[in-house]
């Protein structure tokens, strides 16, 4: 079997291994697509928290099931499936409160545990959400999708509020696109102006923002002087994230989408002046799966445009630092086996 190993910071190795053998509860998939997301990136470059090497990386994923028990979901030998590859553990309170998301012993494939950058991955069958209807490259969609769906629903947006989205990555793109979908005015922000032009493109942002050119009178122009009520930090940089308290509205939300490696820090008096309600929000749940399997099937998100770079996984070693300049403009990138 073919796996690609993340060594140490900056070096891949294709190697050879034995072919996983499904424990009770698990199936065998067969591995079609690898989504490439910003977690790959961060620990091929050194900087992902809660991460160690060597590792299998590789978490956006879809295939087809190879083995699998009998199971009440009746999921068979043959179907196509996307993986939910946050691995909970079932008792902590987070997991008895149905928030798996955030599991206090969570193991996410490709992080903590092999990921799916190989040809076959055994998983307990209960993290497998079958996509038929859709491409495989739908199929490895729905996770980086499903973390902009979970954020969107933390935010429990009102149809008709603004909703700030900074960042124009793949993640931020997605929580635009839901939060379109909840009947929000979506403004994007970004650094950079191709992104942005895509956002409002793919995603229907209503209104763009370069971050470089006077933001806050921007946003108070297009909000009559209130601000929006609902902000999104999906950067992952963290001068972007302590530079988001200045845009919420009074009695407004932030919600932090992206993670950092690095200490926060905010202005007390105007966090409490205007009440601020700070969220984190962390993976997605069975539910943003599904609901986003069901939106794409729908034709509420269309990803032939969102998918912009693709591979076979013997030639990804060699593409995968090409992706990482700003001049190969990638959105997603995605390897096929």
């Amino acid at each position: 079997m073919k796996s690609i190993v993340c060594e140490q910071p900056y070096q891949f190795k294709m190697i050879e291994a034995e072919q996983p053998v499904p424990n009770s509860g698990e199936a065998l998939i067969r591995v079609r697509r690898i989504g490439i997301c910003g977690t790959d990136i961060h620990a091929y470059g050194g900087n992902q928290p809660f991460f160690s090497y060597p590792r299998i990386l590789g978490h956006e994923l879809s295939g087809h099931i190879e083995s699998i028990p009998e199971n009440a979901s009746g999921l068979k030998v043959g179907d196509q499936v996307s993986i939910i590859p946050y691995m909970e553990c079932g008792k902590c309170i987070a997991c008895k409160s149905r928030k798996t998301n955030c599991c206090t012993s969570m193991k996410v494939l490709g992080v903590h545990i092999e990921g799916g950058m190989r040809e076959w991955i055994t998983v307990p069958y209960d993290h497998l959400v079958k996509t038929e209807g859709l491409t495989l490259d739908q199929s490895a969609m729905i996770e980086p999708l499903s973390i902009g769906a979970h954020a969107v629903r933390r935010a429990a947006i009102q149809e008709g509020e603004f909703a700030l989205v900074i960042g124009a990555g793949p993640i931020g793109l997605g929580v635009m696109a839901f939060a379109k979908e909840q009947g929000a005015k979506v403004i994007a922000m970004d650094v950079n102006n191709e992104r942005l032009a895509f956002a409002s493109k793919w995603a229907k942002a209503d209104y763009s923002l370069n971050v470089l050119d006077q933001p806050l009178e921007k946003l108070a122009e297009l909000t009559n002087g209130e601000m929006p009520t609902v902000v999104f930090d999906a950067t992952g940089n963290a001068k972007s994230m302590m530079e988001a308290f200045k845009y919420p509205a009074h009695g407004g939300r932030l919600i932090y989408v992206g993670l950092v490696k690095s200490e926060i820090s905010f202005n007390d008096p105007d966090f409490h002046s205007k009440e601020l309600t700070l969220m984190g929000s962390r993976n997605a749940t069975r539910e943003d799966f599904d609901y986003v399997v069901n939106t794409v099937k729908n034709g509420g998100v269309d990803l032939s445009l969102y998918i912009s770079h693709r591979t076979h996984l013997d030639e990804m070693i060699q593409q995968f630092e090409g992706w990482l300049t700003p001049d190969a403009k990638v959105i997603k990138a995605i390897v096929e086996i």
